[in-house]
């Protein structure tokens, strides 16, 4: 059984880490002393701006275009990385997609696409990391972004949905599996953050009011890479199967109420 209290990572990979979450977190990461493979799907002028904030620090970034749908395709992606990284000792699973679509209105093609992106993709791109972390026999740092929803519905979002509480089940099994090895596997469960899926590109959350959210506002993608940063250091060796909410305490007013509420009526006793 590999001791993961002595585990000092100074590699990692995060998903999907041209914008919002994943460019907060491989910042982070950079910050913390590691070296960081940057991956894009659309935007690549993003992930090279994320790019150069990691080299800014001091550390070395590698940047690969991403389709965690091509799921043939997409672990040689995380191992080319990799290589060029010099190793793996953290991985972040940041890659999503979602939609607005009603059950009874869902299309197969709609739904294959979002499973794959959020689900399917993730679990070639988490098999490709632990196995070279397994190898390197090293331990090492599994971290995927899930959502509030891979705990509680939304209206409008049953392939999201499904694919986030799949995402859950997925990384606590790999927490049983993958412990022998030093490796730690948790989830991020944000809720409501600033970024540009929730199209809030470059805005501070702290002017949006939220009133059905106790903190009364959106997330910071930063306060998301915080915790991030958190699992994938030796701090956080004896956390493993966990998922981390990070909602402004969405989650204990049921998440369609978080955003639909309007006023600050329920407060009041």
């Amino acid at each position: 059984m590999l001791d993961t209290s002595s585990f000092t990572p100074t590699t990692a990979i995060v998903t999907a880490s041209d914008s919002g979450i994943g460019k907060a977190t491989a910042v982070a990461l950079a910050r913390a002393g590691m070296d960081v493979g940057v991956t894009w799907h659309s935007d690549k002028a993003g992930a090279e701006e994320t790019a150069e904030e990691i080299r800014g620090l001091g550390r070395k970034a590698v940047v690969r275009q991403l389709d965690t749908t091509e799921l043939r395709a997409a672990a040689g992606v995380i191992d080319e990385l990799a290589e060029e990284l010099g190793g793996l000792d953290v991985f972040v699973n940041n890659a999503g997609t979602g939609a607005s679509t009603k059950f009874l209105d869902m299309g197969i093609d709609d739904w294959m696409q979002i499973l794959d992106t959020n689900l399917n993709g993730a679990f070639v791109c988490l098999q490709a990391a632990a196995r070279r972390m397994v190898k390197a026999g090293r331990g090492g740092r599994l971290v995927a972004v899930s959502s509030v929803h891979e705990f509680q519905p939304r209206v409008g979002s049953s392939a999201y949905d499904a694919s986030k509480h799949g995402l859950g089940g997925l990384m606590k099994t790999l927490a049983l599996e993958l412990g022998q090895y030093g490796i730690t596997a948790n989830t991020v469960a944000p809720g409501e953050i600033a970024t540009p899926m929730t199209g809030q590109e470059d805005q501070d959350p702290r002017t949006t009011e939220r009133p059905g959210v106790p903190l009364g506002r959106p997330g910071d993608a930063r306060e998301i890479a915080d915790v991030i940063a958190f699992l994938a250091s030796p701090a956080s060796s004896y956390v493993t199967g966990a998922a981390w909410v990070v909602d402004g305490g969405m989650l204990q007013m049921g998440p369609q109420a978080g955003s639909h509420i309007t006023g600050n009526d329920w407060r009041e006793a």
